[in-house]
């Protein structure tokens, strides 16, 4: 009998214990625990210096005239093993097949890079600096801001002709298809939806991820971008590549529209109320499942319409018309877009800081 554990208290103090390295070992499954390393900083702080980087120094182009730009390596790739497999005379399954290898075979070389940088981040004296620059490689707040801004200066200076050649750079449509109004419209539809894809959407999955998190969505969209059209060459080929990316940006789409609205509150002569009600109208209507949220959102904060029939290298596109105002805009349009996105990006930073204020709390 003396050799028998003790009932009672002691076995409910163990069971106690267990449960605590348990919520701690499970915590190390997402960023907020990536921090196992003797030499690593925490992901979010990492996170949060990247974004304030970037916001100042942009797309820090003298280095990259050096070294290629990480999105370049992989757009490399890819348009190398598109002109390999794509073949015309393959049938749309092969090619859809191929097509799913190429995303596969580039979301497995990311993960590998990925873990590879999370490593030599936690594991030497300050590795943590590689995963820091490539992290503000990765973000668009102020390159987006630079080429909106770019395509407002060119069509109050340079009229139609200039305002098309600066809005190529953003756009997906057929710049020479547009009048004035159209390229307004085009550089605020532009502006809100990558706000979702190259601002929200990496912070998302770094925040639960880590660097792989976040370069593999890079990754995706990258190929979305080259190969996710819906011409006759792409069409199978990307047709994977196009719903992955669809599904990874299906929450981040959601949250930067509701932040466009928060937005709202703070910027001169935009209304919350309306972007609210016209995102959460008009944001379905969209022939993208997330590009219609960000959207809707800016066009109900700005009293305009957005989107309507388009043209691209594939043909015409009967889009749908997002909120209740004039479609006929003018570049001052563009400058409240860029006042409510610079306000949109600061509430990120602001989420990110109570994220970082979060994981440093001690917890009782």
């Amino acid at each position: 009998m003396s050799a028998m554990k003790p009932e009672g208290r002691p076995c409910r103090r163990r069971y106690s214990i267990d449960r605590k390295l348990l919520a701690d070992h499970s915590s190390k499954m997402l960023t907020f625990g990536m921090v196992s390393g003797p030499w690593g900083f925490d992901p979010l702080i990492l996170l949060l210096t990247a974004m304030i980087a970037e916001a100042v120094i942009g797309e820090a182009r003298l280095v990259f005239r050096i070294i290629p730009h990480p999105v370049a390596i992989i757009g490399g790739l890819a348009d190398i093993l598109e002109r390999k497999l794509n073949r015309d005379n393959r049938s749309q399954v092969d090619r859809a097949f191929r097509g799913a290898f190429v995303l596969t075979l580039v979301v497995v070389l990311c993960l590998a890079v990925g873990l590879g940088v999370v490593w030599i981040s936690q594991s030497y004296p300050y590795g943590w600096v590689l995963e820091q620059v490539l992290l503000i490689t990765l973000l668009a707040q102020r390159s987006l801001y630079s080429h909106v801004r770019r395509v407002a200066i060119a069509l109050e200076t340079g009229g139609v002709a200039d305002g098309r050649t600066a809005v190529a750079h953003i756009v997906g449509r057929d710049p020479q298809r547009l009048d004035g109004h159209g390229v307004a419209r085009a550089t605020i539809e532009s502006c809100a939806e990558n706000f979702s894809d190259g601002v929200v959407a990496p912070i998302f999955w770094y925040v639960l991820f880590g660097f792989p998190g976040i370069l593999i969505y890079k990754a995706v969209n990258t190929l979305d971008s080259m190969i996710g059209h819906r011409s006759d060459r792409y069409r199978a080929f990307g047709f994977t590549a196009a719903r992955l990316d669809d599904v990874l940006n299906v929450i981040p789409a959601r949250i930067a529209g509701l932040l466009l609205v928060l937005a709202a509150l703070f910027t001169p002569a935009t209304k919350p109320g309306r972007a609210l009600k016209t995102m959460l109208r008009d944001g379905a209507k969209h022939r993208s499942p997330n590009a219609g949220w960000p959207e809707a959102a800016a066009a109900g904060a700005l009293g305009v319409a957005l989107g309507g029939p388009r043209f691209y290298a594939e043909g015409a596109v009967a889009e749908a018309w997002m909120g209740e105002g004039s479609a006929a805009l003018q570049p001052s349009a563009i400058r409240r877009m860029l006042y409510l996105y610079a306000v949109a990006c600061l509430l990120t930073v602001l989420l990110v800081t109570l994220l970082v204020v979060l994981r440093l709390m001690p917890l009782n």
